[in-house]
């Protein structure tokens, strides 16, 4: 618990962050996958495998259900890193990336299943926009919707613990074991959801996203120049 209480430099590098980031990543997987045509809102990966498939069998009527959300997935990249360098003083761009997201989201919740294309496309776009923004969690690279890049880090800071014994190699495989677990236990929610609300279910997710919202009201960076000066 104290790697949890433990101080980022910045809000969105902060565990808490983090896990209610990573919930709602696994939650949006499990939903476009399991309610919306087996398609990966964040595992672009896994769309690129089936395109590939789909081409090679001739089905080329299935490749727009992969393609489309592979491309919203790179546009959701650029219009997080477009808000980034255009964004003046006032709020945080990440936490308009945030809001945007959410927005997008409710509107995913209330198409049919007659549009999944679309749906899936809205959702990738949103996944591609928390990738661009969220690339740091204590200053360590990780990511908030896919788990391959935490795994790999993960495994390669406790095999460095076993060998050296140094504390902080334990603690890195820590982080990202615990982004992990949120992960899964978002895509578990999800599909719990889904049986629950049907296409509704992804509306968790603009839940979870306003929380982030909120939790970045709380700049760190300036706060710790404050604490600073009340210390002495």
């Amino acid at each position: 618990m104290n790697l949890l209480r433990k101080r980022a430099s910045q809000t969105s590098e902060s565990v808490w962050l983090a896990m209610v980031l990573a919930c709602s990543g696994g939650l949006m997987d499990a939903y476009s996958f399991l309610g919306r045509d087996k398609v990966f809102a964040n595992a672009q990966t896994g769309n690129l495998l089936l395109l590939g498939v789909n081409i090679s069998t001739g089905a080329w009527q299935n490749v727009p259900h992969y393609l489309c959300p592979i491309v919203g997935f790179a546009a959701g990249c650029a219009i997080a890193h477009e808000i980034r360098l255009h964004k003046g003083r006032g709020m945080h761009w990440r936490q308009i990336v945030v809001a945007v997201e959410a927005i997008l989201l409710v509107a995913v919740s209330l198409m049919p299943g007659s549009v999944n294309l679309v749906a899936n496309s809205l959702t990738s776009l949103a996944c591609g926009m928390q990738v661009q923004a969220f690339r740091k969690l204590h200053g360590r690279p990780f990511a908030t919707t896919m788990c391959i890049g935490n795994l790999r880090s993960g495994t390669q800071a406790f095999v460095s613990y076993v060998h050296g014994h140094r504390r902080r190699d334990l603690r890195t495989a820590f982080l990202y074991y615990l982004v992990i677990l949120t992960f899964v236990c978002g895509a578990i929610l999800g599909n719990f959801l889904l049986g629950a609300f049907s296409l509704h279910a992804i509306m968790a997710s603009s839940l979870f996203l306003l929380v982030a919202f909120a939790l970045m009201f709380e700049d760190r960076e300036h706060e710790r120049p404050a604490e600073q000066t009340q210390a002495r």
